[in-house]
């Protein structure tokens, strides 16, 4: 899976985006100053570790893009990481691998990324989907195709969700049911349900493993 990723560096670097990873536990996942240090004192081991991995990760990318490579702690809220000025980016975690996604600010208005290994359960459509999405569900041509297309979905939402948040702050999304995506050529469009006019992202996606997918979401400056 690392290998498969590490394959996507040319592909996101030719549209301008720096893409890194890290494992949980590398020596090389430390704090990087004294407000990182005050964030993880109290945090339990594994959530520090996961922490650390996703600041890692975003330090080489930002190191990929030529950008100041600094603390990066939580914007207001306490949830979404707070990149240096000039940048734009977006971490992702799972199955004790970190991915960050970082552009130029003056390139990208917003981006967004997300990683899933898994398989989701067909039931929780219902849950993640509105009915467009649901009818391109049902369209599949047997259960595998099914859920394939269920964590491409879902996977793509969660990126959209991201850069929405970047985007829209307040007015964002609360919930990936909030974001409409449908299949485009080349991947998916997304829009918040309720902004129909838009902002309008474009979601990449690749599969990773069997059964993993890692998806890109992206708004280019004007």
């Amino acid at each position: 899976m690392e290998r498969t990723l590490r394959r996507l560096v040319p592909v996101l670097a030719a549209e301008g985006l720096c893409l890194a990873i890290a494992r949980d536990g590398e020596t090389e996942a430390l704090t990087h100053g004294p407000g990182e240090r005050r964030l993880t004192a109290a945090m339990h081991p594994i959530r520090r570790s996961t922490f650390l991995a996703g600041r890692c990760a975003a330090r080489r990318a930002l190191r990929q893009a030529g950008l100041p490579v600094t603390e990066i702690g939580y914007l207001a809220g306490g949830r979404r990481p707070a990149f240096p000025h000039g940048s734009v980016g977006s971490l992702a975690h799972c199955g004790g691998v970190a991915v960050a996604v970082v552009a130029q600010a003056r390139r990208y208005r917003a981006l967004g990324c997300d990683l899933e290994l898994c398989p989701l359960p067909l039931e929780t459509a219902r849950l993640l989907l509105g009915p467009p999405e649901r009818d391109w569900l049902g369209k599949a041509s047997d259960p595998g195709t099914a859920e394939g297309r269920l964590l491409a979905l879902f996977s793509a939402k969660e990126a959209a969700f991201k850069a929405f948040h970047t985007l829209l702050a307040a007015d964002a999304p609360t919930l990936l049911r909030g974001i409409a995506v449908r299949p485009v050529r080349g991947g998916f469009r997304a829009v918040p349900e309720h902004l129909p006019a838009g902002p309008v992202l474009f979601v990449r996606l690749r599969a990773v493993c069997p059964g993993g997918v890692f998806s890109w979401a992206v708004l280019e400056a004007p």
